[in-house]
């Protein structure tokens, strides 16, 4: 008998050596999301790229409604072979100046192209970082999740060890069966595995934030401190008209239809001609010692004769492109109606689960479990009927913080759909991203 209750407090002590050892491989200083929102904002390699590409449409847009460059050329008319003397009467010296002059106001509104492309990829910067915001928020409810459930483990792991020390001490002298401490022993067997299984799941999470935050995928991270979530959620015809007017996705993709729509009015002008005025200045020295000088004006302009298979193709195609735009600024309209009239009722229906747990199911489940104990201890129980009260107990509280995990992700998707901060702490766009102003 005492060969088994070492074995039982060994084991008990193995169990609980995974916890520990998770535990003093964390930082000390605690993450909150906030702290990762702006690591993200400045670090997130993609948020860069969207930056860097917002900077070149910018850029193109001033030369996108400026004159063609002039062109200048400086001729030797006339040159006589070998020597390359002045051919008398004919020899001379020109330089020619030529200018290409688009009409119909076609500058203007190539101009007025290149700003809504402009726009739009600068729109794009704002839905990059609340993409990736909502991608690291994932992450980091998930790791608070593990972290909460590693601790509610922990406990229930030096709970069960005081139960199995308790039932083989009574198996000792005659009380208990042998199964019981069987039992005992194989629930936190399965409890330890379950631990192992979620220390990986975190190393695996932190792995998957460093590279959101582009660093080291050895990088430690600090436990969770889970933010203040609202205790209101908006309605969802507020949400979705702050998501009309400050999602990035939404605002680029009405950019791109002012664009496509600034393209087929620019396509329809095609088939005016383009303008083409040149002056020439020459010179040649005359025998008796001066110098002849002239001048030259041209005007002259492009000529359409392939406008059926060119210029009037052009219009259907920015027809044809004007009307995708158009359609795909429906569809990012229509899916963020609907995305957000779903989250809004998850949330909803997490929030009215969880005070069900908290006012009424663990309640019951706790007093359910130490009433098992303490009629299994007079023997009226069986082993089984306490154990398993014990184990309703953990799941539920397990569930309570899969519930919080499942609400933080849910605002931050929120947010990413509207584009603005829904969770109390988390910085706007702009704050921290050079091109996200909103």
């Amino acid at each position: 008998m005492r060969i088994r209750f070492l074995r039982a407090a060994a084991l008990t002590v193995a169990i609980a050596s995974p916890i520990r050892a998770m535990s003093a491989q964390q930082p000390s200083r605690p993450i909150t999301l906030g702290m990762i929102y702006q690591a993200i904002d400045s670090e997130s390699p993609s948020i860069r790229s969207a930056e860097a590409a917002a900077r070149a449409a910018r850029a193109r847009v001033p030369g996108a409604s400026r004159l063609p460059d002039p062109t200048v050329q400086l001729q030797l008319m006339n040159r006589n072979l070998p020597g390359l003397g002045l051919n008398d009467p004919l020899g001379m010296n020109q330089v020619q100046l030529t200018q290409m002059i688009p009409l119909a106001g076609k500058l203007a509104v190539a101009g007025q192209a290149a700003e809504a492309r402009a726009n739009s990829a600068q729109a794009g910067v704002s839905e990059a970082v609340w993409a990736r915001r909502a991608d690291a928020a994932m992450v980091f409810f998930e790791l608070h999740r593990l972290d909460a459930t590693l601790a509610i483990t922990g406990e229930t792991l030096q709970l069960l060890r005081r139960i199995s020390a308790s039932v083989t001490q009574m198996y000792a002298v005659g009380d208990a069966r042998q199964a019981d401490v069987l039992r005992a022993q194989l629930e936190t067997n399965r409890m330890t595995g379950e631990a192992e299984e979620m220390i990986r799941m975190r190393a695996s999470m932190a792995a998957r934030l460093n590279a959101l935050l582009n660093r080291s995928a050895t990088d430690s991270v600090g436990a969770t401190i889970l933010p203040d979530l609202p205790n209101l959620t908006p309605s969802v015809d507020t949400l979705v008209d702050r998501a009309l007017a400050s999602r990035g996705m939404i605002r680029s993709a009405a950019a791109d239809v002012e664009a496509a729509a600034a393209s087929e009015r620019l396509a329809r002008r095609e088939i005016w001609p383009d303008l083409e005025v040149g002056i020439i200045y020459g010179q040649r020295g005359m025998p008796d010692g001066s110098t002849d000088r002239m001048v030259s004006l041209m005007l002259g302009g492009t000529v359409p004769i392939w406008a059926k298979s060119r210029q009037l193709q052009m219009r259907s195609e920015a027809t044809a492109m004007r009307e995708m735009a158009d359609a795909d600024l429906a569809v990012v309209r229509a899916e963020t109606r609907g995305k957000i009239a779903e989250l809004v009722a998850q949330i909803s229906g997490i929030s009215r689960l969880r005070s069900l747990y908290t006012a009424s199911i663990l309640p019951q489940a706790q007093a359910t479990a130490q009433s098992a104990r303490d009629a299994y201890q007079a023997g009226t129980v069986d082993f089984m009927t306490m154990l398993d009260a014990l184990m309703v107990v953990n799941g539920y509280r397990e569930k309570l913080q899969s519930l919080d995990a499942q609400t933080g992700t849910a605002y931050a998707q929120l947010e990413m759909l509207t584009g603005s901060p829904l969770i109390p702490g988390n910085p706007p766009v702009g704050q921290f991203v050079k091109g996200g102003t909103q």
